[in-house]
């Protein structure tokens, strides 16, 4: 009986977030007091739902739930496992926080008028696309949550209506159409050669496919996730999409959604075409994903942008991982990508809080935030150092992982990512350190007593610095993220054990055949 109730439970995160979708829906405009309540319990209701799915995944193995009673491959089957509970649990609690953040900002925020009937329905719908991506067993499924993000995210994306948002906005509908248009071909030629669009049951009949088919379709699926994933060369859309968002929106967007396409490439290169021909490509892509990214971010002067380009620069870590096709690699990336979910949310939730207080996330305009605005200037910091992977914050254990996987590789290209994730690591902490000495350590000039300053580092914009003081309740989620990130270099140890247990089921396969198909193969 436990364990049926528990096999239950692995719906839960899809339906209940779109169930209180269609509720706040309902209600419109009205009582948005208790829109925010029926959002923060739904999401605080997925928390403990994903933490007792990883409790007993890691002890039993996958959990499996038969969409409508239909058994796989006939059905539609959710798989509940090590690798989509642990990043279920990171992504139900990062965006609980950026709710209550949202929550604590829509009260007071005049500057757009629209209705939280909008923007309450949307991010639930997000937020239950990106659990069904986690958990989906088929690709049609798989496919169908992709649908569910776009839908739920382009509202988030143009809430407001503003003119760089609509703009925005069609750039990430253009770039996510493209890629469901192949997404949709992929699978058609998926289910002509093979039957089937189980992924369970891909694993199996892929084994006696022509590699020439093979090749054909974990390229166009590639093709589809390196999209959503915003993976050299296919990145050109994210710094100019997600920068333009409202905060809680930018903050998802860059920590969540494109962890969702990498989560489908550990998923794809795992289970479907295990030591594949495609491993030296994906080190390639890794490389100009990391170089690109770290050079774009070192070259930009306003915060978001900065770390849009970061954002780019570490998938190419996740990547690297994935390419060595090996266990260490594989739980080097499955670390990173639990650890970056949570870093990258909390910098640009941090992010919206300077835009808050000053009116700019302009580099050439900010100053002196360390003095006027300390708890601000420590919540930045903290992330800030984490991400460019300061020991022994979790960031350098993440990269340590990739590094020691790298060189156990052994090989040229292999030693060459591991030199370029170094210097990408370097090249992130000198882009942060820039940022921080003009936007939180440089005085403006309107303190400095009694006399003008003509120094270059004043050429561009005045400093805006505001002494209006932000709300606890805006503060809080972010200081909640920021510890949530820190608690990943105290329980480092387990933290990474979970992640060695899960890259072993996810490269070992069979266990999650056998919990899909039993002895239906």
């Amino acid at each position: 009986m436990a364990a049926h109730i528990t096999e239950g439970l692995v719906c839960v995160p899809v339906l209940l977030p779109l169930l209180a979708a269609g509720v706040k829906l309902a209600i419109g405009g009205r009582l948005r007091r208790l829109q925010s309540l029926i959002s923060l319990g739904t999401l605080t209701v997925s928390l403990v739902v994903s933490v007792l799915l990883l409790v007993a995944v890691d002890r039993g193995g996958p959990l499996v739930t038969e969409l409508g009673g239909w058994p796989s491959p006939i059905g539609i089957c959710l798989v509940a496992d090590r690798l989509s509970t642990l990043v279920l649990v990171v992504s139900s609690a990062v965006t609980l926080c950026v709710m209550a953040y949202s929550v604590a900002n829509a009260y007071d925020e005049q500057e757009h008028d629209a209705p939280m009937a909008i923007f309450h329905p949307g991010f639930l719908v997000m937020v239950a696309g990106v659990a069904d991506a986690f958990l989906s067993g088929d690709l049609f499924n798989l496919f169908v949550a992709y649908e569910l993000l776009l839908s739920g995210s382009y509202v988030l994306l143009t809430f407001g209506g503003t003119e760089s948002r609509i703009r925005a906005g069609a750039t990430y509908t253009l770039m996510a159409l493209v890629s469901s248009m192949v997404f949709l071909i992929a699978l058609a030629i998926t289910y002509a050669a093979t039957g089937t669009l189980s992924m369970a049951q891909l694993a199996v009949r892929f084994a006696t496919l022509p590699e020439q088919v093979k090749l054909l379709v974990e390229l166009m699926l590639l093709l589809v996730f390196a999209i959503k994933a915003a993976i050299f060369p296919m990145s050109a859309w994210l710094p100019d999409s997600y920068p333009t968002a409202p905060a809680p929106a930018t903050a998802v967007f860059a920590g969540l959604l494109t962890k969702v396409g990498v989560y489908s490439i550990i998923r794809l290169e795992a289970l479907l075409f295990p030591g594949g021909p495609v491993a030296t490509l994906l080190m390639w892509v890794a490389l100009g994903t990391m170089l690109t990214g770290v050079l774009g971010a070192v070259a930009q002067t306003d915060l978001k942008r900065m770390l849009s380009f970061t954002l780019l620069s570490h998938i190419g870590y996740m990547v690297f991982g994935v390419a060595l096709s090996t266990v260490a690699g594989m739980a080097g990336a499955v670390f990173y990508v639990l650890h970056h979910i949570t870093v990258q949310t909390g910098l640009f939730l941090v992010t919206g809080l300077i835009e808050r207080r000053t009116g700019t996330t302009s580099v050439t305009r900010l100053g002196g935030l360390m003095r006027t605005a300390p708890l601000i200037a420590v919540l930045f910091f903290v992330p800030a150092m984490n991400l460019s992977g300061i020991p022994p914050m979790s960031g350098f254990l993440g990269k340590l992982m990739l590094v020691q996987a790298g060189l156990a590789a052994g090989g040229p290209l292999p030693a060459a990512l591991v030199a370029a994730g170094l210097v990408t690591s370097l090249l992130t902490l000198y882009a942060v350190a820039k940022t921080w000495g003009k936007a939180f350590w440089r005085v403006p000039r309107e303190i400095r007593a009694g006399r003008v300053v003509e120094s270059e580092e004043y050429t561009g914009e005045e400093p805006t610095v505001t002494t209006t003081a932000l709300p606890l309740t805006m503060s809080a989620p972010v200081v909640a993220l920021v510890a949530l990130g820190l608690s990943f270099t105290v329980l480092a140890g387990p933290l990474s054990a979970l992640a060695q247990r899960a890259a072993g089921e996810l490269m070992a396969r069979e266990p999650y055949i056998t919990a899909v198909l039993g002895s239906r193969r």
